[in-house]
């Protein structure tokens, strides 16, 4: 069941009727039919692995409880090897056993040792690195005395599970979501107003943006040998926003729902492409992994203490992790090693910290300084996702390579709709600029203006989307990782 799917037009008014209006008295059975919603929302994508999720969720629920209950370290120090070794087991054999197989096996080949492995004919569980990573922080967190474990089962699970965040992400943190679930909610109309708003911005940029984009990038990635300098520029410059407004698009539309149940979820971005350096950009983007990143990888291995050379190591392992972590792909270790890259200019002049408000702020225009610092910021960043949507490696170099041409500077717009293609990614990010300092773009745009106004530009968005949706219901990217 997708956020943008018909099916799920049908299934969260009836969720959200029943959770306010049948079964508003009890917190128990609120959560109870939340969770059960959840696991039928799952069970919509293949139902066999919903039975993973279960087991996901009781292996952490009872490793959090025998890791606090344990009198020795070296019992703690067990229930949590258990826990980490067998979820990051599930995702190895998921997600990466054929990509090392296949690595392995060419490696060997490539030194004269013909061998083949085995692989796996398996279809990755949608959402498993995302329910893997909350289960693993609430064991970290309890083994490190910064929460203690909840009791209740049921919530526990729909801790884990709850829909809107369940298939990709936010990756939420139990020190925040579990009080939410373990106190008694009562419907608050401006959140839910707020909610819905999310909701709608949430849409405009999968379904107007994100989608709209893909269509033209998909082509010119795809056959990206028959195209030009300019077209593969122009590709590259529309995948940038399709996966900006596919992910971002995805996430406000979750913290949208979470909002119409009660529920506020943390922030997974803040304007990237508006970043002044790549530290910036990623305290903008993907936040809630960026952040599980540094609590509990970088920060172990001893953050930025120690030496230059300790930082800049810890710096490379955590970005080439994040890269793995995005797909079994040569690809996206490139783009992490890429992205820090980019990054340790800051990290070794210790400037990474530079920039932690947000662009002219209070400003309507930037500086000549902050224009030219978001431009080789974004530039390079563009550059980066070269690699991220590139099926391979030579792929991505071909792709660069042929950029570097004369055609570089020929007209790369081929189509009428390639040019409103263009357009509707110009005006969005005139409202995304306008919005900035909000939590979402369009959160109090226009709240001074008139009531007609506002309804006038509320029912452009909507529609927007009724006239770029497409018959056939399109995927989240982010879904596949």
């Amino acid at each position: 069941m997708l956020f943008n799917s018909l099916s799920f037009l049908v299934f969260l008014p009836i969720v959200f009727i029943l959770y306010w209006f049948i079964f508003n008295k009890s917190l128990k059975i609120q959560n109870m039919l939340l969770l059960a919603a959840s696991y039928y929302f799952y069970s919509c994508w293949d139902w066999r692995f919903v039975f993973l999720l279960a087991f996901s969720t009781l292996l952490d629920y009872y490793s959090g409880l025998a890791i606090y209950n344990a009198s020795k370290i070296s019992t703690k120090k067990m229930w949590l090897t258990i826990s980490v070794v067998i979820n990051l087991g599930f995702l190895g054999v998921f997600k990466y056993y054929n990509f090392f197989a296949d690595s392995f096996a060419e490696l060997l080949n490539g030194v004269g040792v013909q061998s083949h492995f085995t692989v796996l004919q398996v279809i990755l569980p949608v959402g498993i690195s995302f329910y893997t990573f909350h289960g693993l922080s609430y064991v970290f967190d309890i083994y490190n005395n910064k929460i203690k474990p909840t009791e209740n089962v049921v919530q526990y699970s729909l801790f884990v599970s709850f829909f809107p965040l369940l298939v990709a992400g936010p990756i939420e943190r139990a020190t925040h979501l579990l009080p939410q679930m373990e106190k008694k909610r009562v419907f608050n109309y401006t959140q839910g107003v707020d909610g819905l708003k999310q909701i709608l911005w949430g849409l405009f940029k999968k379904i107007v943006i994100a989608d709209n984009c893909a269509h033209f990038a998909n082509e010119i990635f795809n056959n990206s040998d028959a195209y030009s300098g300019s077209t593969l520029v122009l590709g590259a410059l529309l995948f940038t926003f399709q996966i900006y407004g596919d992910f971002s698009g995805y996430s406000d539309i979750a913290l949208g729902v979470a909002r119409l149940f009660g529920f506020e979820l943390i922030k997974n971005f803040s304007f990237p492409y508006f970043s002044r350096d790549i530290a910036e950009f990623w305290r903008r983007w993907h936040i809630s992994l960026s952040s599980w990143f540094r609590d509990y990888l970088y920060y172990p291995l001893g953050g930025s203490r120690g030496s230059t050379w300790l930082r800049v190591r810890n710096t490379f392992i955590i970005f080439i992790v994040s890269g793995f972590w995005h797909g079994a792909n040569w690809t996206f270790l490139i783009w992490g090693a890429l992205n820090a890259l980019f990054i340790m200019p800051s990290i070794i002049f210790k400037t990474n910290r530079n920039n932690l408000e947000i662009v002219a702020k209070g400003r309507l225009l930037p500086s000549i300084r902050e224009l030219f610092q978001m431009g080789i910021t974004f530039m390079l960043t563009v550059f980066a996702w070269i690699f991220f949507r590139a099926e391979t490696v030579k792929q991505a170099i071909r792709i660069i390579r042929n950029i570097f041409t004369k055609q570089l500077f020929t007209n790369p717009l081929q189509t009428r709709l390639s040019v409103i293609c263009v357009i509707l990614v110009t005006i969005f990010m005139v409202i995304e600029w306008i919005g900035r300092e909000q939590n979402y773009a369009i959160e109090s745009l226009g709240s001074s203006l008139p009531r007609t106004v506002r309804l006038a530009f509320y029912s452009f968005i909507l529609f927007s989307i009724g006239m770029f949706m497409e018959t056939g219901v399109t995927e989240f990217i982010y879904f596949q990782f």
